[in-house]
């Protein structure tokens, strides 16, 4: 799980209070996301504690139609004793000595050609890149709703001057915000500090700090007047939680969805966007200690990291499906009709349940994810299961169509299960284990073919996570809704040099660095350049012809003087057709006889 953090200063001005009463702003949690706090689905766990009076079967087949703990109603409510049914039993772990036959491999048919869906014939610069996700048409709607909020806060008595903010500044103002993400102080004001060793000067050549502030105070997405009348709809079903988001985030989405397509592995990675004031759809988990932040359900490709989808959870204990928070945020991103079918989704063990994988399968998407024993409808059974005394390499399995239930011991015990991917195939890893005289050495064990899978394809969330944390652009502000503001930024600037990597991929070129293709962003946003312009020498002290002769025969001959330097220090007389252009006086400037240098030291 990614998470970035906020470390700047809020702005005076805009108190922190001002929060209240605004889309987003409830700090109250239900049960039900307490319980999501600490990575918990309330609707898909067992309360661990009401299980201890459970008894999980031992042996023989198990009815298709209930869970692996068995209970009469098949009910799955917090807090509601379960009974044990005698006649109902799961089946007995096997061992990678048992055959397992592998499922036949879904048939890939995407909607449109993987990759990049651009001109490759174009010439993309990052700027047009970062356009794609920001388009004029975007910003202009976002500076027009700025300046209705600039003039709503001046309106309310706020004390700092305000001219109306256009694309240009914009852009100026998002590349000062990069700039910042790439040159890192502790202060915003540090980089307008002048007149010390450490002073920061292209700020202050793209904008003064009062107006930086200014319009980060501002910044708003939506229209200020229709904000009004959504708050008036809080607590009814019409209020719209995201409403201050929606103008950009909508348009974000769009583009990541239309720029780009994915290729067969996906995998659905939760994201925490920390911050330290409080906010309705704010969440702290007991899983990250000491963390405050949003949380965002993201779906990307495995290959590269590109977000192709996300949503922001809005801190609602009622939902659709009514299979909770985990089962809705994946079927909420995965859209078939877009996608195409045959993809394999990866995941981990807060969205993994029976249900899932089994309507995912039906909609042609196969599934593979870490899981919890606790996760109403998986399997569970102590004949030949997995014991602690076990070394590491020993595996146990079990298929129950079409998911197969794997349990590994590894450093620890891994529990993991699939619709694609058979229980062993043969796959080996390397470890240090403990040889029969007691010394360790490195050795080969068996490996389950899901957690080879697994670990290849999840590996694209620790792509994104690196992409996002190396260079973030986060830092505090008063309102809830511009830390999201500054996010969407990071997925425009992330996805854009994603785009640039595979264009050049294509093209068989090198890719610029990360880091490379933000500045040169950066740069483009201010207007400017990445390469600063050599310092000009004095310019007055210049040699010069003596003679303007058109007649370039004539130029070494006509219009030769004494060259003052040997007269006064040699005692020589040496003309020369060469003078100082700010002194007038004739200096000799010859490969042996450098006058015009000696005379100006």
């Amino acid at each position: 799980m990614a998470t970035m953090t906020s470390d700047d200063e809020a702005a005076p001005e805009l108190p922190e209070s001002e929060d209240e009463g605004e889309s987003g702003a409830e700090s109250f949690l239900t049960e039900d996301e307490l319980a999501y706090d600490e990575g918990l689905d309330p609707a898909e766990d067992f309360d661990e504690q009401q299980d201890e009076h459970t008894e999980p079967c031992t042996s023989g087949e198990e009815d298709a139609n209930h869970s692996a703990y068995c209970e009469e109603d098949g009910s799955s409510l917090r807090g509601q004793k379960r009974k044990r049914s005698p006649h109902l039993t799961a089946k007995s772990w096997k061992t990678e000595n048992d055959p397992d036959i592998c499922p036949p491999p879904n048939r890939f048919i995407p909607a449109r050609p993987p990759g990049h869906q651009l001109n490759s014939n174009n010439k993309h610069m990052p700027l047009d890149l970062f356009k794609l996700f920001l388009s004029n048409e975007a910003i202009s709607t976002l500076c027009e709703n700025t300046n209705k909020q600039a003039a709503k806060n001046i309106g309310k008595g706020k004390k700092y001057s305000w001219t109306d903010l256009d694309v240009p500044e914009f852009l100026n103002y998002v590349g000062l915000t990069f700039f910042f993400s790439l040159v890192k102080l502790d202060n915003i004001r540090d980089y307008w500090k002048k007149n010390t060793i450490f002073s920061v000067l292209f700020p202050a050549d793209v904008m003064s700090q009062d107006r930086y502030r200014a319009i980060s105070w501002n910044i708003h997405m939506s229209d200020p007047e229709k904000d009004v009348e959504n708050d008036r709809q809080k607590g009814t079903p019409q209020y719209d939680h995201l409403f201050r988001l929606n103008p950009l985030m909508d348009t974000i989405k769009h583009a990541c969805n239309t720029f780009y397509h994915p290729r067969q592995n996906l995998l659905i990675d939760e994201r925490t966007i920390v911050r330290k004031n409080h906010a309705g759809m704010i969440q702290k988990g007991a899983a990250k200690p000491n963390k405050l932040g949003f949380k965002l359900f993201v779906l990307s490709d495995s290959s590269n990291g590109y977000i192709l989808d996300f949503a922001v959870y809005t801190g609602k204990s009622r939902f659709e499906s009514g299979t909770g928070l985990a089962y809705d945020s994946v079927m909420t991103l995965i859209k078939s009709a877009h996608l195409g079918s045959g993809y394999n989704l990866f995941l981990d063990s807060f969205y993994t349940s029976p249900k899932l994988f089994k309507d995912l399968l039906s909609l042609n998407v196969g599934a593979c994810g870490t899981y919890r024993d606790n996760r109403r409808g998986c399997l569970t059974t102590h004949s030949n299961a997995l014991r602690k005394k076990d070394p590491k390499g020993t595996l146990r399995w079990i298929r129950k169509p079409p998911v197969v239930y794997v349990k590994w011991k590894d450093f620890c015990e891994v529990s993991i299960c699939s619709t694609v991917h058979q229980a062993f195939s043969g796959h080996t890893v390397e470890r240090r284990v403990k040889s029969e005289d007691g010394k360790s050495t490195v050795g080969s064990i068996p490996c389950p073919t899901p957690v080879m899978e697994y670990n290849k394809y999840m590996g694209g969330a620790d792509m994104l996570e690196q992409l996002t944390q190396s260079y973030s652009v986060h830092h505090k502000t008063s309102r809830w809704y511009r830390v999201l503001f500054l996010h969407f930024l990071e997925i425009a600037a992330t996805n854009s040099f994603l785009l640039h990597k595979e264009l050049c991929r294509e093209k068989h070129e090198e890719p610029m660095t990360h880091r490379a293709f933000l500045e040169e962003l950066t740069a483009q946003l201010c207007g400017v350049t990445v390469a600063v312009p050599p310092t000009k020498g004095p310019s007055g002290h210049l040699p010069v012809p003596i003679s303007n002769q058109p007649d370039a025969s004539k130029r070494a001959s006509y219009g030769r003087r004494t060259c003052v330097q040997c007269r006064l220090i040699k005692k020589e007389y040496q003309s020369t057709p060469w003078k100082c252009r700010e002194c007038d006086v004739a200096l000799c400037l010859i490969a042996d006889r450098n006058c015009f240098e000696a005379w100006h030291d």
